[in-house]
């Protein structure tokens, strides 16, 4: 009995030592970018991996000047990132939940289909349909971040519906079937009784769309108006000088204040995710 319970104290430490090394090999790159953000540019491409001495310190001038560069100002990226993400947010847990709800109570070939359609756009990669999304967004004047939530929409209905119908499925139908007799239509039976409910994987599902479309540059970067609407992801981009020079320690320090309030929130919702995925799981 003892050698077994040695064995799997082992286990468990071997195991945490594994987790320790893969938790270091992910923060190095944002510790290099974090520590090159306060270098001046040519001690960025010559010295990537010292740390700053009194020659190569730039204190916080690569900050001030990557929010400075260029006509187009810092700021207003970050508004149309914040826009858009809010938007995009707000949407999808609004439409998937309630589409994951009629999914789960309706038995039809039509929920069923609707169902498997969702789950298979999460293997359908994205560059299969990214030249018709670009055109078709034009077409439709989808092109502005007011309107590009509709198409985070569609990309991320299907890991939504997917975790909001394994939670629904785990909720008691007579607890609707009661709201019902006590003269509930539908609406007001998903947003009294069933969207209470829905908390905890409603607050799994927002961390990660957040942090997906606050992070995406490619979609942006193919359906806005580049010179109207630039996203945080597009602005670090365009971060040229003349000829095309990039000042590589003004672009480390906006990186880090794009990836700066996604770390912090993630780190403050982490167990939210844990306790979302956990009560998505299918029961029964």
């Amino acid at each position: 009995m003892k050698s077994l319970l040695s064995s799997k104290n082992r286990g468990k430490t071997l195991l945490s030592a594994l987790f320790v090394v893969i938790c270091v090999v992910y923060v190095i790159p944002v510790f290099l970018v974090m520590m090159n953000s306060f270098k001046i540019n040519t001690f960025v491409k010559t010295d990537t991996f010292a740390w700053p001495n009194a020659d190569s310190f730039a204190g916080w001038n690569n900050y001030v000047k990557g929010m400075t560069f260029g006509n187009y100002p810092f700021l207003k990226s970050a508004f149309y990132s914040t826009v858009i993400t809010l938007l995009s947010t707000g949407i999808i847990l609004l439409f998937t939940s309630m589409a994951a709800w009629y999914i789960s109570r309706v038995d039809s070939i039509f929920c069923r289909i609707v169902y498997f359609g969702c789950v298979f756009s999460m293997v359908v990669p994205f560059q299969m349909v990214m030249f018709t999304l670009s055109k078709t967004a034009d077409t439709l004047h989808l092109n502005t971040p007011w309107t590009i939530p509709i198409i985070y929409l569609g990309f991320g209905a299907g890991l939504a519906v997917f975790m909001f119908t394994g939670f629904v499925k785990s909720i008691p139908l007579e607890i609707e079937e009661a709201a019902a007799i006590d003269g509930c239509g539908p609406i007001r039976t998903y947003f009294k009784v069933v969207l209470p409910m829905l908390r905890p994987t409603m607050v799994s599902v927002g961390i990660l769309e957040i942090m997906w479309v606050w992070n995406d540059y490619l979609l942006p970067y193919l359906v806005l108006d580049r010179k109207k609407y630039m996203t945080i992801p597009i602005h670090i981009q365009y971060l040229k000088g003349s000829y095309g020079t990039v000042d590589l320690g003004a672009t480390m320090a906006l990186i880090m204040l794009s990836i700066i309030p996604v770390i912090v929130f993630y780190l403050t919702c982490q167990k939210h995710i844990i306790k979302g995925v956990a009560a998505g799981a299918v029961k029964g």
